[in-house]
């Protein structure tokens, strides 16, 4: 396809359930790209189980993309998920830095280390240091609310906020990055209204894309958001529209699978390729 672009996708590889890499090669694949997978880890099935079985992939990180440099790999997206340790973070954050200035590539980051207003378990404040040196390489840093509060440091816990807390949180990642944000999630409680908040570095603009809160969980949602927005992007479309697009696919998807989702494996994007070439 005359879009094509190689992406190289930094997070976990399932053994059951589509999140992480499982959801995101599908769909980045159908919009014409070409996929490189690097798992941070390998995951028996979703956390949500309870039980699980995690194998950290950080030795088999170091020594493939040494031989993907070797063969001359250069890709044309960096998507960063779920990573294990401050250690990939520090393997990342050099592959990164690595590359040729030459050449003109996105980098876009999801600090995956919390949500609900917590971080998640066994993640400390050490790895909100590391992360906050990889969103600092990116063009696009995509935290939830959560997220973006330890990041910045400002009310850590915070899960909603009004017009002015909100920028402020939005500011704040500016300052680490220099680039564009994404704060998905966001509960702007004065207009009792959900939205994903951001800003362009390009066009130099805020925006704010507004949709409807359905009361569910869905493992994968934050993987199939980040995917969606990115394959955009790589097509010429601006940041809003690509947030836009991900807000659609997303609603249109939780909606067509809120009655009958099964336990935590997460929403089988093959399935819904017509529906979705509609949205």
């Amino acid at each position: 396809m005359e879009n094509s672009k190689e992406v190289m996708l930094i997070n976990d590889l399932p053994g059951y359930g589509k999140v992480a890499l499982a959801a995101m090669v599908p769909l980045l694949s159908r919009m014409g790209h070409y996929t490189f997978q690097l798992p941070t880890a390998v995951v028996s099935n979703t956390l949500d189980y309870g039980k699980f079985r995690i194998q950290d992939m950080t030795d088999y990180m170091r020594d493939t993309l040494k031989v993907w440099d070797e063969l001359g790999f250069d890709p044309d997206c960096i998507c960063t998920g779920f990573v294990l340790s401050e250690e990939q973070v520090e393997i990342i954050g050099n592959y990164i830095r690595s590359r040729s200035r030459d050449k003109e590539r996105l980098v876009m980051v999801d600090p995956i280390m919390g949500d609900g207003g917590s971080l998640y378990n066994g993640i400390g404040m050490d790895r909100v240091e590391a992360m906050r040196k990889l969103v600092s390489y990116s063009d696009v840093m995509v935290p939830n609310m959560t997220e973006a509060a330890f990041l910045t440091g400002i009310r850590p816990g915070t899960e909603e906020g009004n017009a002015a807390q909100i920028r402020e949180l939005i500011d704040g990642l500016r300052a680490l990055s220099g680039k564009s944000v994404v704060i998905t999630s966001v509960m702007d409680r004065e207009r009792d209204a959900h939205m994903v908040c951001g800003y362009d570095h390009v066009s130099q603009e805020y925006f704010e894309v507004p949709f409807e809160y359905l009361p569910v969980r869905v493992p994968g949602s934050g993987d199939i958001f980040s995917a969606m927005m990115t394959g955009e992007l790589l097509a010429g479309r601006t940041l809003r529209e690509g947030v836009e697009k991900a807000v659609r696919v997303l609603a249109k998807l939780i909606g067509e699978n809120q009655g009958h989702l099964k336990g935590y494996k997460g929403i089988q994007v093959e399935q819904y390729w017509d529906v979705l070439a509609e949205v």
